[in-house]
């Protein structure tokens, strides 16, 4: 009889904590960073409308690098670490999500049990102990009211989590295929430099033999041989350095990519000549937030502070949870599920209210508030250093156009000089001494050139890699 007041005043309440629960929740609401308000790069000299493609190394237009690229997304330990990372946030935000569900249980038990003869209820009963087994079987449920807002601003602090693991992601890769990339033109700037080296040894090796014969027949003096097998040498000891640095190079390409460092990854250039950069899209400085990823995930972070803060509040005012159970107990097994043996309570309704914690509260508040005041700060440091990358990479790619240009001229006058000292030489105008000068300035100024040429690829990859290469967020 006592079953339907109960029922009623359960539901009464659950309703009315219901009510609560759908309040606003505690704590600010988060509101994203202002874009920055410059209207273009002080550097740029492009479309500020076109965009980057997703595979921005495709711009370069090199299948091999193409390739390396695609199997670094398959086979990067760096890679497949974030996505497990990314796996990990995901499983959290589910744990968070399942404390806005009513959490159910069901039990058994059974038990042989045998009460004192000498306590306060046996000695009422007479000094009479109990023994026997007792069955149990039923269902238990919780359900935390969430009347201020604490846990749904957990849920969304994981939901932020998530997303800044998503960025996180998303910055690994482009990460991973910037540095890819760099290495890639290194070693392709190696492989020329490795050409202009082999060509200067080629022309070393036929001079040494010239004046091996002139010396011979008396007409050149030994001090013009030594010079000649010298300079015969320094150009094979540099090619072997030059070897040598791309072979450790094409290593550290093989652990990029996910590939053992024994296996022959690169083939050398057939070509001394390297590919001119692409004009890499810059778009608007108000779209780099949207452009790259370790700034998305930087806002992802602030948006999981701004709901710890929430979370921090909520633990100023009351929590308030309801359980209840159902199910049957009886001394003998054949009984358990017989009517009369079931059993059931709906409560406590549990109120905690916090009224002295010696200030614990109230610091881990302030806490919460000066966590994402510093992420806030880092944010904009972040976003200036991003700013400033552009710049720096627009910058070197006008300088280095303008300067191999001008080491095009350098490159044909020394050229030019070797030409006109060996001719004087070899007519006994001049002595061999400006012939060794004149090598080593061409081949010091053809150097020259191919390094240029490789930082002019390199400012293009940086160009890519600091406007977001071309990543497009994954909601």
């Amino acid at each position: 009889m006592f079953k339907t007041p109960i029922s009623l005043t359960a539901a009464a309440a659950v309703a009315a904590l219901s009510l609560l629960s759908g309040c606003a929740a505690l704590g600010p609401d988060f509101k994203a960073p202002a874009a920055p308000q410059q209207a273009a790069y002080r550097h740029a000299a492009g479309s500020a409308d076109a965009v980057l493609p997703a595979a921005w190394w495709n711009a370069f237009g090199d299948a091999t690098l193409a390739a390396l690229e695609q199997r670094a997304l398959q086979d990067s330990p760096s890679v497949k670490a974030s996505a497990e990372r990314l796996a990990q946030a995901r499983a959290q935000l589910g744990a968070a999500r399942a404390a806005t569900r009513p959490q159910l249980g069901v039990s058994t038990s059974a038990a042989y049990e045998r009460s004192s003869q000498n306590t306060s209820q046996a000695i009422l009963l007479h000094h009479v102990s109990v023994v026997g087994m007792d069955y149990e079987a039923g269902a238990s449920m919780s359900y935390e009211l969430d009347a201020w807002g604490r846990v749904r601003r957990l849920v969304e602090s994981a939901s932020a989590q998530v997303q800044a693991a998503e960025d996180d992601h998303g910055a690994v890769v482009l990460t991973l295929s910037s540095q890819i990339a760099n290495s890639y033109f290194q070693l392709r700037g190696l492989d020329a430099q490795a050409d202009v080296l082999g060509q200067a040894l080629a022309s070393r090796i036929e001079t040494e033999a010239l004046v091996q014969s002139r010396f011979d027949a008396g007409v050149s003096n030994e001090l013009d041989l030594s010079r000649a097998r010298v300079e015969t040498a320094n150009a094979r000891a540099q090619l072997i350095d030059v070897q040598r640095q791309r072979a450790d190079l094409e290593h550290a390409l093989a652990v990029l990519v996910g590939a053992s460092p024994s296996e022959p990854l690169v083939p050398a250039a057939t070509s001394a000549k390297l590919a001119s950069p692409p004009q890499i899209p810059v778009g608007l400085p108000a779209s780099l937030l949207a452009q790259r990823p370790d700034l998305a995930e930087s806002v992802a972070t602030l948006r999981a502070l701004n709901a710890q803060v929430g979370v921090a509040e909520a633990a100023f005012y009351p929590s308030i949870s309801l359980t209840a159970s159902y199910g049957f107990a009886s001394q003998p097994l054949s009984d358990l599920l017989k009517a009369s043996s079931h059993q059931y309570s709906i409560g406590p309704l549990g109120l905690s209210l916090p009224i002295f914690d010696g200030g614990r509260n109230r610091a881990n508040l302030a806490a919460a508030k000066a966590r994402y005041s510093e992420a806030a700060a880092n944010h904009e440091q972040r976003l200036l250093t991003a700013l400033r990358e552009v710049e720096d990479s627009l910058n070197d790619v006008q300088q280095l156009q303008d300067q191999a240009l001008v080491q095009a001229q350098a490159s044909a006058a020394a050229e030019r000089a070797y030409e006109v000292a060996r001719a004087r030489w070899e007519r006994g105008v001049s002595n061999y001494l400006d012939v060794t000068d004149a090598q080593r300035s061409a081949l010091s100024t053809e150097r020259d050139a191919t390094q240029i040429a490789t930082q002019r690829l390199l400012a293009a990859v940086a160009v890519a890699r600091s406007l977001g290469g071309g990543w497009t967020p994954e909601r």
